[in-house]
């Protein structure tokens, strides 16, 4: 242990803690705009800087160790005085855009700008003009707005293992861009939005169509549905002053009843949908030998993009089972449309997701035709629906609980779990062991496949055949799981996993790239404890046991992996390799 003191008070530390962590500890905040909880310390902005007593210089907090007998100041008045002149200097290089940028009153730099007190330009603005990269469709690059931090480049290159931006030129002209100046479209880039949820300004945000939904709302002709998925329900409050992980489910539904929808559907109906279709995919494979093991998890559209462009020699054990969103999509065009006799011509169904790249989905012409039309026709984040509830006037925390529609809309507790790491696993265990011993799990909970370790392994017994699964999440993890799999097959030997979760984002769909701004590890354990308490507050913990889906195979799709379900809730995969050889 260290001991020292910061600002005359006694701290001790482990060996190794950073000034500015060990600060954090007696309550000493001091202002940083380059270091993320997530993130290695870089020191890109200097704006933490402080005093050791006998130092002959300022000093960095986010990169230097605290050592034994140091004695830290933080503040005083030429630290002050140097954090303000460096945030003017950074002023100087950023547009005067607050009031018409998607991070106004949630922008870290604006926050500092207000702390000290930087009434008004002292440094000449220089500014370039460059217009910004929408050329994703699910996240806008706006250059001029970038403060050169590098916590995007970081998290892309380190965290997603996607090396799709990287910092271009040098000096005044220094500037964070697609690697090859190329467009966002044309890059490696995965659309997962993690370099949005880390960036501390409005430089990289999601692609706004609130507008979009607000007109198909206003639209007497169109019938406006919609659909929120797992994570939402335990982060949205987050936006309305509340602790992660506060489940509002039922306000979610009556707010969503209140903007004008027709119909409120719950993605965790089709959560339990795709792990029947899932399930039975493993059984399949495993017990009767018919397809290559192992069985890997499809549902999160960065790691399917992130598949067909790196790791493609995987598409064989890819599970064709669609994501919930597209499965309730398809479903709420036919089953939905054809239960209450409507045009599903005019029914308009836009999702609330956690991520960025479920508008991206949206757009793979594999899958989102199904039902004849486009299945889903708009995807916002969790933080267009923040927007949209609070520009409509909506009391939002003081609505009365409302229900979904039940027809796509009850669950179980095994749905609402896809939204943290190793819930996907965690669901399709639950029901591939029944179908495989007609018994339940002696043990609801599958601990193995749960926390925050990148990579999760864990054995599970089913009627005396052990199945070896594996869970990874945040890309970086991924080579690590499948390199595994890839040196067994060059062994001759079995692979060492017969299924394998992915989730690109850290956590899962609880840390997506569209979710409300600020998660690290802490935020992400309270959002995944909010999840796990609605799994366990569920009288049916099971999705084969849903009645409500128990119905759809029983009145519209036959069985599972049956001709009607493959057509619909099934899709394929296209090898598109970033580099020709």
């Amino acid at each position: 242990m260290i001991t020292a003191r910061i600002n005359q008070i006694e701290v001790q530390v482990p060996e190794g803690t950073s000034i500015l962590d060990a600060a954090r500890r007696v309550q000493v905040k001091i202002p940083t705009l380059c270091k993320h909880k997530d993130l290695l310390a870089t020191a890109a902005c200097g704006i933490c800087i402080v005093r050791n007593k006998g130092g002959n210089k300022l000093i960095r907090a986010c990169c230097t160790p605290l050592e034994n007998g140091m004695e830290i100041t933080t503040h005083d008045r030429e630290i002050v005085d140097v954090r303000r002149s460096t945030l003017e200097l950074i002023l100087s290089n950023h547009p005067q855009a607050c009031l018409t940028c998607g991070r106004n009153g949630e922008c870290e730099l604006q926050s500092l700008a207000a702390d000290f007190n930087i009434p008004m330009e002292s440094i000449k603005r220089y500014v370039k003009d460059v217009p910004a990269d929408c050329s994703t469709g699910s996240i806008i690059l706006d250059f001029v707005k970038c403060i050169k931090c590098g916590r995007c480049i970081q998290v892309c290159q380190e965290g997603q293992n996607v090396w799709a931006l990287s910092f271009l030129d040098r000096g005044i002209n220094t500037r964070m861009a697609p690697a090859g100046d190329i467009t966002l479209a044309e890059s490696p880039c995965v659309k997962c939005g993690q370099c949005s949820a880390h960036c501390p300004t409005g430089a990289i945000v999601e692609n706004d169509e609130t507008p979009a939904v607000w007109e198909a709302l206003h639209d007497k002709e169109k019938i406006c549905v919609v659909q929120i998925a797992p994570s939402v329900r335990v982060t949205v409050g987050e936006a309305f002053g509340l602790p992660p992980g506060t489940n509002l489910t039922k306000k979610i539904y009556a707010a969503l009843r209140r903007l004008g929808f027709h119909a409120v559907f719950d993605t965790n109906f089709s959560a339990d949908v795709t792990i029947v279709e899932e399930a039975s995919e493993f059984i399949e494979r495993f017990v009767h030998k018919r397809g290559p093991l192992p069985l890997i998890t499809s549902c999160c559209p960065s790691w399917t993009d992130f598949m067909e462009k790196r790791h493609y020699d995987f598409i064989d054990n890819f599970s064709t089972a669609k994501s919930p969103q597209q499965m309730l999509g398809v479903l709420a065009k036919t089953y939905y449309a054809e239960k209450l006799k409507l045009d599903p011509a005019k029914i308009f169904m836009v999702s609330i997701m956690p991520c960025t790249a479920k508008k991206y989905e949206l757009s793979r012409t594999e899958e989102m035709f199904a039902s004849g039309y486009k299945d889903v026709d708009v995807a916002l984040t969790t933080r267009e629906l923040a927007r949209m509830l609070k520009q409509s006037g909506i009391d939002f925390l003081n609505l009365a609980d409302a229900e979904p529609d039940s027809i796509l809309g009850d669950y179980t507790g095994a749905g609402t779990i896809f939204g943290a790491t190793g819930g996907v696993m965690e669901a399709a265990l639950r029901t591939a062991y029944f179908y495989a011993t007609g018994k339940k799990l002696a043990k609801v909970e599958v601990e193995a496949v749960r926390g925050l370790d990148g990579v999760k392994e864990g054995v599970i017994d089913v009627a005396g055949t052990k199945v070896r699964v594996a869970v990874a999440h945040g890309l970086a993890n991924v080579e690590t799981v499948l390199d595994r799999v890839r040196e067994a097959r060059k062994r001759g030997e079995e692979a060492p996993y017969h299924f394998i979760e992915v989730m690109a984002c850290p956590g899962g769909c609880i840390g997506g790239g569209g979710q409300p701004y600020g998660v690290d590890n802490e935020r992400r354990k309270l959002r995944i404890a909010g999840i796990y308490q609605d799994d366990r507050d569920r009288t049916l913990r099971h999705s084969h046991e849903n009645p409500e889906v128990i119905k759809l195979y029983d009145e519209f799709l036959g069985k599972p992996l049956g001709s009607k379900a493959h057509e619909l809730l099934h899709t394929r995969y296209t090898a598109r390799p970033l580099y020709k050889r």
